[in-house]
């Protein structure tokens, strides 16, 4: 699913092939790193699935493939990392310098999602679904993200965590967007405070 739409995708700014299959190779190695467990390709098509009721858009799509595509969770600049490799393999797609400024952008709002666009409010809260899943998917992306951070202990990694899921909290609202906060926004909080009594 996910290479058809990549192809078809950059198809509509450059039709070579070779440069494409490159491209595309380039982002399932990145996804299926043996480190990774919750920021997998899987991920994106969940991210995908999210907004099929909407009118996905070149920049959206784009967005998608590369917003994760550095991710190491020793360091604190992915996304701004993020923007900068898709930026580079945009020009070689020759995608407009216009489209790849809002990419970039959307991107980097990944890092605190504070969204500058409802646009962008879409993919941002398409981004943080899984904070709505049913209580046995958030269990799975729980473990996962703990396999992400195998290298803390449990005292170093829970007391990071605990501020990460107190500053969705402290949120009054976790998702911008009115589709996703009315779907997924009660059942967020109930996942995050069971989370956070646990830890």
């Amino acid at each position: 699913m996910l290479k058809t739409k990549f192809t078809t995708l950059c198809q509509n700014f450059s039709k070579d092939k070779a440069l494409i299959s490159l491209l595309w190779q380039e982002i399932q190695l990145a996804y299926s790193k043996p480190t990774r467990y919750y920021h997998t390709l899987k991920h994106l098509e969940d991210i995908y699935i999210e907004l099929q009721p909407f009118k996905l858009t070149s920049i959206l799509e784009f967005a998608i493939f590369y917003h994760d595509i550095v991710y190491d969770v020793k360091r604190d600049d992915n996304e701004e990392q993020s923007a900068l490799l898709a930026k580079k393999r945009l020009e070689e797609l020759s995608v407009p310098s216009m489209f790849i400024e809002k990419i970039s952008q959307l991107i980097i709002e990944t890092k605190i999602h504070k969204a500058s666009s409802k646009l962008n409010a879409l993919f941002l809260d398409a981004d943080l679904s899984i904070l709505g899943s049913s209580q046995e998917r958030y269990k799975e992306y729980v473990q996962d993200v703990r396999k992400e951070y195998a290298f803390y202990d449990d005292t170093t990694y829970f007391s990071g965590r605990k501020k990460v899921l107190e500053s969705f909290l402290d949120k009054e609202r976790i998702y911008e967007s009115r589709y996703f906060y009315d779907k997924y926004e009660r059942q967020a909080r109930v996942n995050i405070l069971m989370e956070y009594d646990l830890l």
